[in-house]
């Protein structure tokens, strides 16, 4: 199942993003389910959300996934949402 990961930053956490990049970079490598994944940026081109795609069993195993994202325990993000995702081109 392919799951897309859509998260927002909390405004002003640009330094709390890039404190924690390379753990979260080290998850995604050490994880295996990422199939592709970068930053969102803002009108400035600074980091401000991630879009991630999982290839996971299920949306419990995707939620699992995203709980323990290294961004997400060290509290970057103003939300995040997951919803199945259909690859049609690429």
């Amino acid at each position: 199942m392919l799951i897309a990961l859509i998260a927002k930053d909390k405004k002003g956490a640009l330094q709390t993003r890039k404190d924690n990049r390379q753990a979260h970079l080290d998850y995604i490598a050490a994880t295996g389910v990422v199939t592709m994944a970068g930053p969102l940026l803002d009108a400035a081109g600074e980091m401000c959300g991630s879009l991630v795609l999982l290839e996971v069993a299920d949306m419990a195993a995707a939620q699992a996934w995203a709980d323990s994202d290294p961004y997400a325990k060290a509290g970057l993000f103003d939300s995040v949402e997951l919803k199945a995702w259909k690859k049609v081109v690429g």
